[in-house]
């Protein structure tokens, strides 16, 4: 068998600076590969990673839970066959959802899943789960083990507020609030290892307990005498059974979204423009609480691919890019009303100082480093109506 640990997490969440402190820290000695499965053409990431020594494998033309789960299997089967890992990690889109995901890897030969770890921004968490619930929450829902990211600059209101809200969606997840910086990979993994194995041991004894109580009853109250040939009351039964869980799912999340009852705009999809978080921290608050437009993503009677949700834009480039022109771009894509609303941000590019620049942005942050050359500069945005035009304009790409 072969070890899948899976991390999720929304849009710049921290999933590739997580792996890199597993990989420099907990995981030495371990024969790795990564699958990478970003949302877009551009693959950013991989560049980071694959100066660990760690074999990648990019699936860039779709979301996992989307288009590429006939793909991604192969995939996994292949680097199965072709590495003989010791331990396979995935790192879906921002934008791919957990139990797709699980599900993909569940229904592979020889692989197990470790653990499903789901790292969440504790200063984004309320703007993600209101505006982007139905993946989101998702992700939350089926980790093993939650991992808070910037608990170093987050106020211990927000991560109390956060804890609360993902313990609301999940409260048998192990949760870390501990700083990256103030804990090792290796107690990060034992998190993981410990976590991993109680989901494990408690989903086997669920389907036990299922499978006897489903027996138990058929034996209770059946009058025929038949128990050989009545298949079609089994399947029906445990089909009504099934229906029942997800519809009590369904119903735990309603005090959630008690608004969208009396919402009359039919803004589910395609208005996140006008209603999202590219505000300063109190309005967004102030919006979280109070706002009855029901425009938000997260109503569980409808479930969207990601694809019909979020797009993304981006290109390879030889263009050279000073720090500040990078800075100014940066700082420009928070303006929602010219670009969209952009979720995340990304690139590797040739600086005109003959070194690169790496940038990473999210709302209300951004990241500029140097780091080693690429074969080209690449960036990548991701968001909801994105304005292409006005990104090409702002990137001085013709």
């Amino acid at each position: 068998m072969t070890k899948i640990d899976i991390f999720s997490g929304f849009l710049g969440a921290g999933k590739t600076t997580l792996i890199r402190k597993l990989i420099a820290e907990a995981y030495q000695g371990e024969k790795l590969v990564l699958i990478e499965n970003e949302f877009g053409e551009i693959a950013i990431d991989g560049g980071f990673l694959k100066d660990a020594g760690v074999e990648i494998t990019e699936m860039n033309s779709g979301c996992i839970c989307c288009t590429l789960v006939g793909d991604f299997t192969k995939a996994l089967k292949k680097v199965m066959e072709d590495y003989a890992p010791d331990r396979i990690i995935i790192e879906p889109s921002g934008v791919g959802k957990l139990s797709d995901v699980a599900r993909a890897v569940s229904g592979v030969e020889g692989a197990k899943i470790g653990a499903k770890v789901t790292v969440v921004d504790a200063g984004k968490c309320r703007m993600y789960m209101r505006n982007f619930g139905e993946f989101f929450n998702d992700q939350v829902e089926n980790a093993d083990l939650i991992v808070m990211s910037r608990t170093d600059t987050a106020s211990a209101e927000k991560i109390l507020a956060a804890t609360e809200l993902l313990k609301g969606l999940n409260d048998h997840a192990g949760l870390i609030t501990t700083p990256w910086s103030q804990i090792s990979g290796l107690q990060i993994r034992e998190a993981m290892e410990r976590n991993g194995l109680q989901a494990e041991m408690e989903r086997l004894a669920h389907e036990h307990e299922h499978h006897h109580e489903h027996e138990h009853e058929h034996d209770e109250h059946c009058t025929c005498g038949c128990h050989d040939h009545d298949h079609e009351h089994e399947e029906h039964e445990h089909h009504h059974d099934h229906d029942h869980e997800e519809h009590e799912h369904h119903h735990d999340h309603d005090h959630d979204h008690e608004h969208d009852e009396h919402c009359t705009c039919g803004c589910h999809d395609h208005d996140h423009e006008e209603h999202e978080h590219h505000h300063d921290h109190d309005h967004e608050h102030e919006h979280d609480e109070h706002c009855t437009c029901g425009c938000h993503d997260h109503d569980h009677e409808h479930h969207h691919h990601a694809d019909e949700v979020f797009t993304s834009w981006g290109m390879e480039t030889p263009r050279k890019f000073s720090q500040a022109e990078i800075q100014a771009l940066l700082d420009a894509l928070a303006d929602e009303a010219k670009y969209g609303a952009v979720l995340r941000a990304k690139g590797i590019v040739d600086a005109s100082d003959g070194e690169w620049i790496y940038f990473d942005y999210v709302p209300g942050e951004s990241d500029i480093r140097r780091g080693a050359a690429a074969v080209t500069g690449r960036f990548c945005v991701i968001g909801s109506g994105l304005k292409e035009d006005a990104l090409k304009e702002l990137f001085h790409i013709e």
